[in-house]
């Protein structure tokens, strides 16, 4: 089951917390519970995607984000993903998580979010998100001239424009084989 429970109390945080830039980095502190875990005794591959929802959401709120998106009838999607995972996350352990949006084009948005664990990360994602209205999606101009931002364009990294190219490559839709 979604954890809305523990989403609501990081929004509640984030709405008390000082709103962030664009590029800011909102950070959360999270536990691996009993319910997060696999048959291996570490979390679930599926809930460290969900738990990373608890860093997006708190961080679309806290940069104005959300506040557009109510105004404008809008709503998130995600449009693609890649993770890595290279440490185990054990139960009762307490994680920070890092969550930042790295920069735009024409129509997703490029965030980068990290669990770490005494300076070790643990796991990162790139996500692929876009905003979404009942026509398609939103031109990232026209949400940026929302958020009062419109020429916020900041140049992405190397390897994130690398990893647009190769999903330029990747078939659609899939083989069925």
């Amino acid at each position: 089951m979604y954890p809305f429970v523990r989403l609501g109390v990081e929004m509640a945080v984030a709405g008390l917390s000082s709103p962030l830039p664009l590029d800011g980095t909102h950070v959360s502190h999270h536990v691996c519970w009993p319910w997060d875990i696999d048959l291996f005794g570490e979390m679930n591959n599926g809930r460290i995607l969900t738990i990373f929802d608890l860093g997006r959401l708190p961080l679309a709120q806290r940069t104005g984000l959300f506040a557009a998106l109510r105004r404008r009838g809008w709503s998130l999607t995600m449009a693609g993903a890649t993770v890595r995972y290279r440490r185990r996350i054990l139960p009762f352990r307490r994680v920070e998580m890092r969550s930042r949006c790295l920069g735009r084009d024409g129509r997703f948005v490029y965030l980068q979010q990290s669990m770490w664990r005494r300076g070790e990360a643990l796991s990162s994602i790139l996500y692929r998100g876009a905003v979404f209205s009942q026509k398609g999606i939103v031109p990232t101009d026209e949400v940026l001239t929302e958020l009062g931002q419109p020429d916020w364009n900041p140049a992405l990294p190397d390897w994130v424009t690398t990893w647009i190219a190769a999903e330029d490559t990747r078939p659609w839709p899939p083989d069925r084989g």
